[in-house]
């Protein structure tokens, strides 16, 4: 039985991975969801947001043996948790995610792929601290290949995003680096384009794929959670 930590992306929560919380349930892991300061439930007000305060959220509930699973912006959030705290990670598995390089941070990540899909998907806050999905943009990037219903729950719960966090590099040492790894490329997505996604998975040593846009979680969760589960077996 693994245990897996599950990290949501840019906007969201930790209501996104309900169904497969529920379906690594049944198959006899466990695993939990949780919301990064100023998402979901977490009432952090979003200018006070920094990567090392998600990094100390992730380590709060963090015990031995975890799998943390990012996804999207999440993988810079549990690549920081295992730089500050290595000894109780088995496994960084990065979903659709942003795989940090040294001395990066996301949004230099993000300019590199030539495809930019979000370029005119964004509302920048006034203070231009935080950013958010433009709502009539959501449907198309996010949910096209998801459940009917799904684009009506997501608008009303996604929130804003904190760039503090996506403007800050990452300095790599063996903390993260000697710590086995796993990307999930998702071969639809709109958000990533999935040959940025491989390109920085290359030197990743176990890469899977799904045939899904940038969100597994609703439009296939129960191959996501077999996927989680096979990675399971491999650590």
């Amino acid at each position: 039985m693994a245990h897996f930590v599950l990290v949501h992306g840019s906007c969201l929560g930790a209501w996104i991975w309900r169904d497969v919380v529920q379906t690594l349930g049944e198959m006899g892991h466990t695993a939990q969801a949780i919301d990064l300061p100023s998402h979901g439930g977490e009432t952090t007000p979003v200018n006070d947001v920094t990567l090392d305060l998600y990094a100390a959220a992730i380590n709060r509930v963090t015990d031995a043996d975890a799998i943390l699973v990012g996804h999207s912006a999440g993988g810079y959030a549990i690549t920081a948790a295992a730089e500050r705290n290595p000894d109780r990670i088995e496994r960084l598995v990065y979903l659709c995610a942003y795989i940090p390089e040294h001395g990066k941070s996301l949004i230099h990540l993000k300019r590199e792929a030539e495809e930019q899909p979000l370029d005119d998907a964004l509302d920048i806050a006034a203070d231009r601290k935080s950013f958010r999905f433009r709502p009539d943009r959501i449907d198309a990037l996010m949910c096209h290949d998801c459940p009917r219903g799904t684009f009506d729950t997501a608008v009303h719960l996604m929130g804003w995003q904190a760039i503090a966090p996506q403007a800050t590099a990452l300095t790599l040492t063996h903390a993260s680096r000697d710590i086995p790894k796993t990307a999930i490329v998702c071969a639809n997505d709109r958000v990533i384009p999935p040959d940025h996604q491989r390109l920085m998975a290359r030197d990743i040593e176990h890469v899977v794929e799904m045939q899904t846009g940038h969100s597994p979680f609703f439009a296939d969760p129960a191959g996501l959670a077999a996927h989680l589960a096979q990675i399971a077996d491999v650590t």
